[in-house]
């Protein structure tokens, strides 16, 4: 059975965080919530935590009304950005933590919170570090903790709110790879709150993207990133190029040439975006003319900047290989779109 979330509001005083908000998490699902601050994304993880109300709207798990269970009644797992581990207590007393203060009659008995506690770790790959303390742990170890405390109650659902947003760049693409495969091995259906949209598209089996507490577009990475249906889907997920042309039978007329292009929108005047890879640079037209401000590396990648005569400036994108290699900064050049998105 899958998640379901249904109409759902909330509101703080005069400021509305979310607004008929529905969407569904598959069985065993990977769910990424995107959007900039103050998007409703962790308003809505707290919703599904029980940690606030929503004023309107409904939420199912497996069939059950989620709003008539109590925090601990949904058993949901979270895993906060502070990871919000108790510094008193051992890597192995932290993990435990969930089972130790069940009830009496809920709660395991001391051999299979140690034999649950030792498999998570070795889950987690921190076998050896059982008695150490948080203080003792580099950033990463204790996200890995936070998480193990998580499935330590055996969730049926797993929530993350920005766990990776305290860590540096190398470490967060690490504990990508390792989140995506503990989630795989476990098949907990998991919701993941991010402002990083590499993240999201590296992580998620789908996305929502979230703008004002509404929901712009849900998708798979990819069908996100090639077809999006909205030009703040467009801008948020990546560079845009923009420029102006005339739209006409799927294709758009600039000075001189025009361009294929993926629109929702009616022919005429329109402001087109482009992404820095559909995009060719060469020394002599047709496109947009411009000079080489400069050439840097990106990965596999060359990443060009060009200023227009009008001031904008375009980043484009090219194969160390390409006629682009050959430029250096104070090159005339010409930017030339070969894909552009037009949206209504």
């Amino acid at each position: 059975m899958s998640l379901i979330v249904q109409n759902v509001s909330k509101s703080f005083t005069n400021f509305a965080a979310l607004h008929e908000v529905s969407f569904e998490a598959r069985p065993r699902e990977f769910l990424a919530l995107l959007g900039p601050s103050g998007s409703g994304k962790t308003t809505l993880l707290r919703l599904l935590a029980g940690l606030d109300q929503p004023n309107s709207g409904s939420i199912t798990f497996e069939g059950e009304d989620f709003l008539q269970l109590n925090a601990r009644e949904r058993r949901v797992g979270m895993v906060f950005q502070s990871y919000a581990l108790f510094r008193h207590m051992t890597v192995a007393q932290n993990i435990a933590f969930g089972l130790d203060v069940r009830p009496g009659k809920e709660r395991p008995s001391k051999a299979d919170i140690k034999a649950k506690v030792e498999s998570l770790l070795s889950l987690i790959q921190m076998e050896d570090f059982g008695k150490r303390f948080p203080t003792q742990l580099s950033g990463g170890q204790r996200q890995r903790v936070a998480l193990a405390r998580a499935l330590a109650i055996s969730p049926r659902l797993l929530l993350l709110d920005e766990p990776f947003g305290a860590l540096d760049a190398l470490v967060r693409k690490d504990l990508r790879r390792w989140l995506r495969k503990i989630h795989d091995e476990t098949g907990v259906t998991t919701v993941f709150v991010t402002h990083d949209q590499e993240e999201a598209l590296d992580l998620a089996d789908r996305v929502v993207v979230l703008k004002d507490g509404e929901i712009e577009q849900i998708g798979e990475p990819l069908e996100l990133y090639r077809q999006p249906r909205t030009a703040f889907v467009f801008d948020f997920l990546g560079h845009a190029n923009i420029a102006q042309g005339a739209l006409s039978g799927g294709k758009v007329a600039f000075d001189g040439f025009s361009v294929p292009a993926a629109s929702s929108a009616a022919d005429g005047q329109v402001t087109v975006r482009f992404r820095p890879f559909d995009s060719e640079v060469s020394r002599t037209g047709p496109g947009f003319a411009g000079k080489v401000l400069s050439v840097l590396p990106a990965g596999a990648n060359l990443r060009l900047e060009v200023r227009l005569s009008d001031g904008t400036v375009y980043e484009t994108q090219h194969a160390h290989s390409s006629d682009a290699s050959t430029l250096h900064a104070g090159d005339d050049v010409f930017v030339r779109p070969t894909k552009v998105y037009a949206f209504a």
